[in-house]
């Protein structure tokens, strides 16, 4: 498989995503989304019930009373770094969890728009979990060094920039699988055909990364981008 270059265009792979978040309400899709968008309803609901008493007994322990004003500063800041933490863990573990549905939801979303009844062959689940765990392994791997660079003085300047690209990237990688996976096509290939492409790619994920941080638009984003990303692959490709 082969990726047409009109996919380095930022606005087409972007007005994709658009689509997706228009697709959320389709009867056909319905049944494919609600369970993916229940497991990121439950996680982020856990880990932001869970971060609040966390943070409540760390800001009741290490400051003393007479400094307890300071907590007006404190939860702004925890709220930051929930998202910011939820992008690169909770996000992830929700893919995981949701990856056998959204492997259907891009077979499911192909032949609604391609009007044909053939379903895209959908890889056996051991390999799509397998695949999953090989992304995640593949942005941890890249996410510590990123995580060595911020505590470094001087250096840690650059961070904010190299994060923003490499979740854009990671973002392209995780949604784009899906329909690429369907096509037979294993993650070494989707790196190289998504670098054959990678100012839409990155615009594609940026746009995503963007919105996982927006609180509700980041438990409806998943499902879109799977949608979004179908039918970027499916516009681009060529046989």
């Amino acid at each position: 498989m082969l990726f047409d270059k009109k996919g380095n265009n930022p606005l087409l792979a972007v007005g994709y995503l658009l689509k997706g978040l228009s697709l959320l309400t389709s009867t056909s899709l319905r049944s494919f989304i609600l369970i993916p968008i229940l497991i990121n309803v439950v996680l982020y609901s856990a880990a932001l019930t869970l971060g609040y008493y966390y943070i409540s007994d760390l800001i009741n322990q290490f400051i003393p009373s007479w400094l307890h004003w300071l907590s007006w500063v404190l939860w702004p800041l925890f709220f930051i770094s929930f998202f910011i933490a939820g992008f690169f863990t909770f996000t992830v573990l929700a893919n995981l969890l949701a990856s056998p549905f959204y492997g259907k939801l891009s077979s499911k979303t192909l032949v609604l728009v391609s009007n044909t009844v053939a379903e895209a062959k959908e890889q056996p689940l051991p390999l799509v979990v397998s695949a999953e765990l090989k992304r995640a392994t593949y942005l941890l791997t890249r996410a510590i060094p990123l995580v060595i660079l911020s505590f470094i003085p001087g250096l840690n300047v650059l961070a904010p920039f190299l994060w923003a690209l490499f979740g854009a990237w990671g973002m392209a990688l995780e949604y784009c699988a899906y329909p690429l996976e369907n096509a037979g096509v294993l993650f070494t290939e989707q790196q190289q055909l998504l670098k054959s492409v990678r100012l839409g790619a990155l615009s594609f994920g940026g746009v995503a990364a963007l919105a996982i941080t927006i609180p509700v638009l980041n438990i409806l984003i998943a499902p879109a981008a799977v949608i979004g990303a179908t039918l970027y692959v499916n516009d681009i490709k060529l046989d």
